[in-house]
């Protein structure tokens, strides 16, 4: 009885790592390469506005944070850094800046979705038509998979 209670705990842990591993590596097998260099610093000379992106918010941890600068033009958001992998990452534009996800979950239905990030070493989204920038003032990275916040940065 002792032995088929230590494989059953046994086969449960490795099935949980193993879970546990899939939802970790499945975005960095499945990501999309980066915008070439090129164009995300054609992207950042162009912005209107650009902010960096840091570890230290309050909302950021070990398995979610964004590092580098975002740049905001008119018509796109452009990132040059790295951001932690991850499942369903979206950006949204917001009217103040927030942190962690106590602060973006009660303003997420009035911010702006701009769309979904596809690569974790440098994106470049185009923003939806009829979004004005000037109207926001932050740029969030947020998990929708999880609703967890990723990173943010207040471009003014």
């Amino acid at each position: 009885m002792k032995r088929i209670l230590t494989l059953i705990v046994s086969h449960a842990v490795v099935l949980g790592l193993g879970f546990g591993l899939g939802i970790y590596l499945l975005p960095i097998l499945t990501a999309q390469s980066a915008p070439a260099a090129e164009v995300l610093e054609e992207q950042a000379r162009a912005a209107a506005y650009s902010a960096e992106l840091s570890r230290d918010l309050r909302g950021s941890d070990a398995l979610h944070w964004g590092e580098g600068t975002i740049s905001i033009s008119a018509d796109a958001i452009s990132h040059q850094g790295r951001l932690a992998p991850g499942p369903d990452y979206m950006v949204y534009l917001t009217k103040g800046f927030v942190e962690h996800e106590d602060e973006f979950e009660p303003v997420k239905s009035e911010a702006v979705r701009v769309g979904a990030v596809k690569s974790f070493d440098g994106f470049l989204l185009d923003l939806p038509e009829g979004i004005d920038i000037e109207e926001y003032n932050t740029v969030v990275v947020w998990c929708e998979s999880f609703g967890e916040f990723i990173t943010a940065a207040r471009y003014r």
